[in-house]
């Protein structure tokens, strides 16, 4: 059986994006994460979708951990307030110790730094490196061209179709809990210090 989500990794954009419905699903994923008694563990930054989620998150009287590189803290402006920020020395460093902190990921909306961290998250499970389910939330059909590109690698022979079921997309924030949930209990095989 799968153990209560104590701690969920968000990867999101730094960036608003054009339509307003990403902004309103970062904040009500904040807010939700609160209210579910769940710590939010983010990219730290103060800015778009990321600072967002974790501002509605500590409004709500959630639990936030921003993980963010030295040199992304001057850039982005690292977020005040949190209940804890991490700094590290670079990408990688950021990245595994948001995977070593969190029970489970949601992917909203994000550029290229966003699809950087999912198809790593991913990657890692493929390799048995964790089990931990990974959910995209598909706000407004975001993720439908990501899916279709997935697929299209398993159509033509690079991904191998049972890892089109590494992840599971849902349309709205309240199916997001209950997907994390819905993950079936660790693998024997996995080979990770996370879990």
């Amino acid at each position: 059986m799968q153990p209560p989500l104590s701690s969920v990794c968000v990867y999101c954009g730094s960036s608003f994006g054009a339509n307003p419905l990403y902004r309103e699903t970062a904040e009500a994923l904040g807010r939700m994460l609160a209210q579910a008694g769940v710590r939010l563990v983010y990219g730290g930054g103060s800015v778009g979708l990321m600072g967002v989620t974790a501002a509605a998150c500590l409004d709500a009287g959630g639990r936030v951990t921003g993980i963010i590189p030295e040199f992304l803290d001057r850039l982005e402006v690292g977020m005040t307030g949190l209940t804890e920020m991490i700094k590290t020395e670079n990408m990688h460093q950021r990245k595994e110790r948001m995977a070593e902190l969190s029970d489970g990921f949601v992917v909203l909306p994000g550029g290229l730094g966003t699809l950087d961290e999912t198809f790593e998250i991913l990657t890692w499970r493929q390799l048995h490196l964790h089990s931990k389910p990974i959910v995209l939330l598909n706000v407004g059909g975001y993720w439908d061209h990501f899916v279709h590109l997935l697929e299209h690698q398993a159509a033509e022979g690079f991904v191998k179709p049972q890892h089109l079921e590494l992840f599971q997309v849902v349309e709205s924030v309240a199916d997001v809990l209950p997907a994390l949930a819905a993950h079936p209990a660790d693998s024997p095989e996995v080979r990770s210090k996370w879990t």
